[in-house]
């Protein structure tokens, strides 16, 4: 490993934004020792933001490669860029990730969908041989992540996490069951885009690259994720089955008149699929996005206010990481390359909590690697996709949702990881143990 200046800095600059996420709840409750409205007060509100970290360290990252490298830099008769940070940014970087979560997470999280969802996953309930409330819940954490293999992870996350908000963290509930449910959803949502070749960032990253397709998911990885998200599902509701018990109350949070109609829930789910469909054409679906936002005001009586800011800050977040995760490459490709199959499985699952899964993955695709090689790297980066906010893409837009119900100190990353175990380790077993079909 030969790192150049950029790279260390670029690595020692991501080392601090990890840090920086496990210290925002400690920020947050330094911010209200000063007077609201304060400067101070809101300087540490924004430092103490977990979506705007990595954003913040990228902007740092770029502010030393401008002032070592030079902002543009071209050729000898000015008629190319061959050098400098807007390069970089520009020529070296995808940033149709963080726009494509953008976009599905706001179209996800309207008013049209959410219901549609809630509908599916209360008629799935009901056939459910367990009391309401609890039927209700373990339903969510089952149907909502398996959905995401096919309306993507992103989606997934947020109608799930905008779903147990309504219905389950807006009750005075411990907070062991708070964090047990937020780790169980970030893993189930992680390992449940599997079942298909286009859902979860991580296999998105390999697929095409290495001939994964839909078969290829379901058989290898799939099936596998289903029994791993039931069985822990059904787990962690039986441990808390004293707060899931009583009726359940279905929200009517809006009056009859005002709720979404068949062809608009319709025209919600089009654009979704249409977004889908061009996931990889940044400049497509941003255009689609701009009609769907047209769409949203002329039929505002039966929206809800479109998540912008909330669905802005976790592109912010997922862009800083972009601008950051590729600095990561020349420690993190020898690493991988020289692991066996095992130790990869197990590595890539820690490498996994403080770095983005789809970016190991990417990485993986650099390096040659055996057809076992590459299923310990994809099946390991998958199972830890739940760890920490950073280590899967949708992570950020559940933990955007839900923090609020946390308190005014917001999520603990410990709380998180300790959530997370046990639905991360039951994933370990069945992608490890489990056959090929």
């Amino acid at each position: 490993m030969n790192p150049t200046n950029l790279e260390l800095v670029g690595t020692i600059l991501f080392a601090v934004a990890v840090f920086h996420t496990f210290m925002v709840s400690k920020i947050q409750h330094l911010a209200h020792k000063y007077p609201e409205g304060s400067m101070m007060e809101n300087l540490l509100h924004f430092l103490g933001e977990v979506e705007a970290v990595f954003g913040m360290w990228a902007a740092v990252f770029i502010g030393y490669y401008a002032f070592s490298e030079g902002l543009v830099v071209y050729n000898e008769d000015h008629s190319s860029v061959i050098g400098g940070a807007l390069k970089y940014l520009e020529q070296d970087l995808n940033f149709t990730e963080p726009a494509f979560v953008f976009v599905i997470m706001c179209m996800a999280g309207t008013r049209p969908v959410i219901v549609f969802a809630e509908k599916i996953i209360l008629a799935v309930s009901k056939l459910v041989p367990l009391p309401g409330k609890m039927a209700f819940f373990v339903t969510t954490l089952i149907v909502g992540p398996i959905l995401g293999s096919f309306i993507t992870e992103p989606a997934a996350m947020t109608v799930t996490a905008l779903i147990l908000l309504d219905y389950f963290f807006c009750e005075d509930l411990s907070p062991k069951f708070r964090y047990a449910t937020l780790g169980l959803l970030f893993v189930n949502v992680s390992i449940g885009g599997t079942l298909s070749h286009f859902a979860a960032p991580p296999v998105l990253m390999v697929a095409t690259k290495w001939k994964w397709d839909f078969m290829f998911m379901l058989t290898h990885f799939g099936y596998k994720a289903v029994i791993s998200i039931v069985l822990g599902t059904l787990v962690i509701a039986f441990m808390f089955k004293k707060e899931l018990t009583g009726k359940l109350e279905i929200k009517a949070k809006h009056e009859a008149w005002m709720q979404p109609t068949w062809w608009m829930t319709l025209s919600h789910l089009v654009f979704m699929a249409l977004v889908v469909y061009t996931a990889h054409h940044m400049v497509f679906f941003l255009g689609l996005f701009l009609f769907f936002l047209g769409f949203a005001n002329v039929t505002k009586e039966y929206q809800d206010k479109i998540k912008l800011k909330e669905s802005l800050l976790v592109g912010f977040f997922l862009g800083g990481l972009v601008v950051l995760g590729k600095q990561q490459g020349w420690w993190l490709q020898p690493l991988i390359g020289g692991l066996n199959d095992a130790v990869l499985f197990v590595g890539s699952t820690g490498l996994t909590a403080i770095t983005d899964n789809a970016a190991l993955t990417y990485l993986g695709t650099l390096v040659e690697l055996t057809d076992s090689a590459k299923y310990s790297l994809v099946a390991g980066a998958v199972a830890g996709g739940g760890l920490t906010v950073i280590a899967n893409a949708p992570n950020p837009a559940g933990f955007g949702i839900l923090k609020a119900s946390f308190g005014e100190d917001g999520i603990s990353p410990i709380g998180l990881l300790l959530g997370a175990l046990f639905p991360t380790v039951l994933a370990m077993i069945f992608f490890w143990i489990l056959p090929s079909l």
